[in-house]
């Protein structure tokens, strides 16, 4: 199943890319009962700064595939 959702996710994502599903790549993945969710980019050029979040329903069998694009990367030093 869960390959099965990096494959799908991954395809769908290269679609609206334009480019191909190996040019896709898995940031983060988690499951949680039947629903799975994960974290996608890319290095072609028209993902610069975006990522995406697939989230698969596992009741719906509905794959819902969110863009965003990255406003700052800031630096925070911490002590823990």
């Amino acid at each position: 199943m869960d390959r099965k959702f990096n494959e799908v996710s991954r395809k769908a994502i290269a679609e609206k890319l334009g480019c191909t599903p190996e040019q896709v790549y898995c940031v983060w993945q988690c499951k949680t009962l039947q629903n799975i969710k994960g974290l996608f980019s890319s290095d072609v050029e028209s993902a610069k700064g975006k990522y995406y979040e697939a989230t698969y329903n596992g009741d719906k069998q509905e794959l819902y595939l969110d863009s965003y694009t990255k406003e700052s990367n800031e630096l925070i030093k911490v002590t823990l």
